[in-house]
């Protein structure tokens, strides 16, 4: 019997997908308006990615612990990838998930500065490891688990005057650069230029943490791109492996080697760049380039605010691309919609820290018709309220 999350699970008994579709044992069709927690940014069940998966599964699957045999496929990726970020940041550090390149980016950023704090923001969600609960923000979620790592301080998003926080004793400032749990929130462009300044000027490192607004969910494959900043180290993971399993520090080839010495091996994973997972994602990158344009993605997320902006149930939409909040009068509001969306063929989902708002995050590829058809749904639901 499998462990569970939560007694109170969303409980869709999942038999397949294809393109913006999930469809049950029974053969129940709903259109998916979350996309996995922003996973499945191509969509479902993608032939290419599959065929890519089998022929490197006829070669060999995980053959070694990472960083000790040379592999193509992992090769493949990681040159794949760096070709959609700024030449400074030239190196690859392959994970399992996006929590592990986040615990990975703070032991890099303490490594390389010899510096121990870290400075993380109020409403922050890394992931659920010891590490990446450290630099979240929500205690509710944290208090059972203490002692957690020390040495972490928490400022607020947009605060300028906050930024003086930021000292020679810190190793890194990490950031959502859209903020997800805390309900989408964004930083305008003149207090993350600030901050990247704040940060050159002590030696601190910034690492953007893109697992959920990067992968072309804001419509730039990079979600620092809006801001026209570029960051020391950025993790991925989520959507990075079109539906398998896999995350990523991306940084500069000189901060990134830290690890290789004083002491050896002092950052190691066993499946991190498995062959087969990477074979997945270099594949997903292929098609991202042919499937995902900026522009589309930034209409498709007009389309969904112009449907929905005009209910009056609705106290307000935060938004950038297709990564969307929707905030209700209350969390039972909240509830009652996401459930009914269910039974009438829409998946929603809930937002672990902001209990007022859900989220709306489809794959990039989601048609108009299908967009259409949710916001139909969801607009009925709440109208009758």
């Amino acid at each position: 019997m499998l462990a569970n999350t939560s007694t109170h699970p969303y409980n869709l008994d999942l038999a397949s997908a294809e393109g913006s579709y999930l469809y049950d044992l029974n053969g129940n069709k709903y259109l998916d308006f979350i996309a996995g927690i922003g996973v499945n940014n191509l969509g479902h069940n993608l032939s290419s990615v599959t065929a890519a998966v089998n022929d490197q599964m006829n070669l060999h699957s995980h053959a070694m612990v990472y960083g000790e045999f040379n592999q193509s496929s992992p090769n493949r990726f990681a040159k794949n990838l760096l070709s959609f970020f700024p030449e400074s940041l030239d190196m690859v550090y392959p994970v399992n998930s996006g929590t592990e390149a986040n615990e990975a980016a703070i032991k890099i950023a303490k490594r390389y500065t010899g510096r121990s704090e870290i400075v993380s923001f109020k409403g922050a969600y890394h992931g659920n490891t010891a590490g990446s609960m450290s630099i979240s923000y929500n205690e509710s979620k944290k208090s059972a688990y203490r002692p957690l790592i020390p040495g972490t301080r928490f400022i607020e998003l947009n605060n300028s005057a906050q930024l003086g926080t930021i000292s020679s004793q810190t190793a890194a400032v990490i950031l959502e650069t859209i903020q997800g749990d805390a309900g989408v929130r964004i930083p305008t462009m003149e207090y993350l230029k600030a901050l990247r300044n704040k940060c050159s000027e002590t030696g601190t490192l910034l690492i953007l943490d893109e697992i959920q607004c990067g992968y072309g969910r804001t419509g730039k494959f990079n979600a620092f791109e809006n801001f026209e900043i570029v960051p020391d180290m950025v993790t991925l993971g989520k959507a990075l492996g079109c539906g398998l399993p896999i995350g990523a520090v991306v940084g500069n080839r000189e901060v990134l080697s830290c690890i290789q010495n004083n002491p050896e091996l002092g950052h190691i994973t066993t499946f991190g760049g498995n062959p087969v997972v990477c074979a997945a994602a270099d594949e997903g990158l292929n098609l991202f380039r042919r499937l995902v344009d900026s522009q589309e993605v930034e209409e498709k997320g007009k389309r969904i605010d112009k449907l929905l902006n005009a209910i009056p149930a609705i106290k307000e939409i935060r938004r950038m691309g297709l990564m969307i909040a929707v905030e209700l009068e209350s969390p039972e509001k909240v509830e009652h919609c996401i459930l009914e969306a269910k039974k009438r063929g829409v998946i929603l989902f809930w937002f672990l820290s902001t209990p007022n708002s859900f989220r709306i995050s489809p794959p990039l590829t989601i048609s108009n018709d299908e967009i259409d058809e949710g916001c139909s749904i969801i607009s009925s639901i709440l109208s009758e309220e």
